[in-house]
């Protein structure tokens, strides 16, 4: 079983940047890619991003893409969304989770652990 705890969301203004965290315990993290998805009130859970095991790969959704970048620390058992250009409509909460593959994937059934998320608000 692996454990993943969120960090660093919080309230910013567009056009701001935040940096968020997911640390990982319990399987072996870098076996495994790693994604990160987000949840709007009102609406379903959706990709944002996702990490193959070796970090060398990653994939993002189209509504991110060139503002947002994932990347791994296989040392430290960590995973991060740098996460620039802010924009109101990226308010969510944002969850981390483990693949059951070591390639990217964005399919939601693909994984098959979560966090706990962490709230990311964007005023305009």
């Amino acid at each position: 079983q692996v454990q993943l705890v969120e960090s660093g969301g919080g309230l910013v203004q567009a056009g701001d940047s935040l940096r968020l965290s997911c640390a990982a315990s319990g399987r072996t993290f870098s076996n495994y890619a790693m994604g990160w998805f987000r949840q709007a009130p009102g609406k379903e859970r959706e990709f944002v991003a996702a990490i193959n095991w070796s970090g060398d790969t990653t994939i993002y959704a189209d509504s991110v893409r060139g503002r947002f970048a994932i990347s791994r620390d296989n040392t430290k058992n960590t995973v991060y969304l740098q996460m620039n250009s802010l924009k109101p409509e990226d308010t969510a909460v944002y969850y981390c989770a483990v693949s059951r593959t070591a390639g990217t994937t964005r399919m939601m059934e693909n994984y098959t652990n979560w966090g706990q998320g962490t709230q990311v608000t964007v005023s305009s």
